[in-house]
């Protein structure tokens, strides 16, 4: 694309997003969003959605905030678009350094709404890799090695015996891994192709095991937001597949689910849970995304319908017995929060009040004028289930001015029961441990 063509489309991205912003509804208190029954409010379709995304500044000095009772420091700085985190059985912690693949531009307001969105996003060139963190344990720094390398745009990770699985955004690939590994350079074995280019809208793809270690489920998220790349582009997506870890076999485990990410299984009642980033453009205030256990066999609403069996008229044609079968998610988290990453705490090493529920961090919005999560929240859980208001655990990633040092992205718990943050934007993993605890 000329030097011309881009600068006459990105004046018109500036005026276009002034033109959206100037109607349809103000934005309502997000709160009201949080929970198993959230307001939902009328549907308002736009030209163009209302636009706001904070320009990007480094941490310097300074640190997100935390809660009362915690305390945080960088565990790994200057970082090559961390998104991804998995910690191995002897404590390494595994980062992957990544981002999606560049797609085709297919209308011009794509074009302006993804010049406008990665204005937000970290300018630092993913590395496409693993890195491998290790405490050494005797009060040293870190040790930081190359893990896995030469990889197309990995996210998820999980180990089930000697046998590490990656998702990369086409495949899920197999490694073989010994306890200590802080290098692996065998060639993978494809278990599974997933589907991936040549749009890839919604590249990640979230890995996880069983109980028992005999499948593995992958998060694949949507081509589109709303079917505007036509349904041939959606074959096998907006769905979690389970994949037989011994033939790579899959089938639709839960479909209907835009963009699901953060999977892993409860821990007490061993069912699957992740979060889900829902569809746009239909006022800042629609539709929350959420978190919500995923039953066998369901189907929760894409693209015909959202929370349930709320119709969203845009969908062409539309399909009454679909939408007769969707059921409501379990737990709104807000409208455009983007949640990534989700892990459950079963550690003691943070304050009691964070025993027992889950840990969700929230990517942050770009589609609405009043800007919401950028922050990591935890969700109090009871038998299995959300019990209660979601709470502010590490905020801050926004400063006063506006400006973002940070966004995060996954969360985990490394082998000292510390809370780890992916921030992408601020190219550092962050530890969150309790107030007065040592290094």
């Amino acid at each position: 694309m000329s030097a011309a063509r881009l600068t006459l489309l990105a004046g018109a991205a500036l005026g276009l997003t002034a033109l959206a912003a100037c109607g349809g509804p103000p934005p309502g208190d997000p709160h009201r969003q949080i929970g198993p029954n959230p307001y939902l409010p009328d549907i308002h379709q736009y030209l163009m959605p209302p636009m706001k995304v904070p320009k990007t500044e480094p941490w310097g000095s300074a640190v997100p905030t935390v809660a009362p009772g915690l305390q945080i420091k960088a565990l790994a700085q200057n970082l090559k678009n961390p998104r991804s985190l998995y910690v191995l059985p002897n404590g390494d912690v595994l980062v992957a350094e990544t981002d999606g693949p560049p797609g085709p531009v297919n209308r011009p307001k794509e074009f302006v709404m993804n010049w406008i969105e990665k204005q937000a996003h970290s300018k630092t060139k993913a590395a496409q890799r693993i890195l491998l963190i290790r405490d050494p344990g005797n009060g040293a720094p870190p040790q930081t090695t190359v893990f896995i390398d030469h990889l197309t745009s990995p996210f998820g990770m999980v180990l089930v015996g000697s046998d590490f699985y990656v998702a990369d955004t086409d495949a899920v690939l197999r490694f073989p891994y010994q306890t200590g590994d802080t290098q692996i350079t065998a060639p993978p074995q494809k278990l599974t192709d997933l589907p991936g280019g040549p749009i890839d809208h919604h590249w990640t793809k979230s890995l996880t095991a069983s109980p028992d270690g005999t499948k593995l489920y992958a998060g694949v998220g949507s081509n589109s937001n709303i079917t505007e790349n036509g349904m041939p582009a959606e074959l096998d997506r907006a769905q979690i597949w389970e994949i037989d870890r011994t033939t790579g076999a899959h089938r639709p485990y839960a479909t209907g689910l835009r963009n699901p990410n953060g999977l892993t299984f409860e821990p007490t009642t061993h069912v699957l849970w992740a979060v889900v980033n829902e569809r746009d453009e239909l006022g800042p205030d629609l539709v929350p995304d959420y978190m919500t256990s995923v039953k066998d066999g369901a189907f929760y609403g894409w693209p015909y319908s959202y929370y349930g069996q709320h119709v969203d008229p845009r969908v062409k044609p539309q399909k009454p017995e679909m939408v007769a079968k969707a059921i409501p998610p379990d737990y709104a988290l807000s409208s455009h929060v983007a949640p990534l990453g989700m892990v459950f705490y079963t550690g003691d090493a943070l304050p009691v009040a964070y025993h027992g529920g889950a840990f969700v961090a929230e990517h942050g919005s770009w589609n609405r004028p009043q800007l919401n999560g950028y922050r990591v929240v935890y969700i109090p859980f009871a038998d299995g289930r959300p019990n209660g208001m979601a709470q502010d655990v590490v905020t801050g990633f926004v400063g006063a001015d506006g400006k973002a040092k940070g966004r995060p992205v996954t969360v985990a718990v490394d082998g000292k029961g510390a809370l780890l943050i992916a921030d992408d934007v601020g190219n550092t993993v962050w530890r969150v441990t309790a107030a007065g605890a040592p290094p």
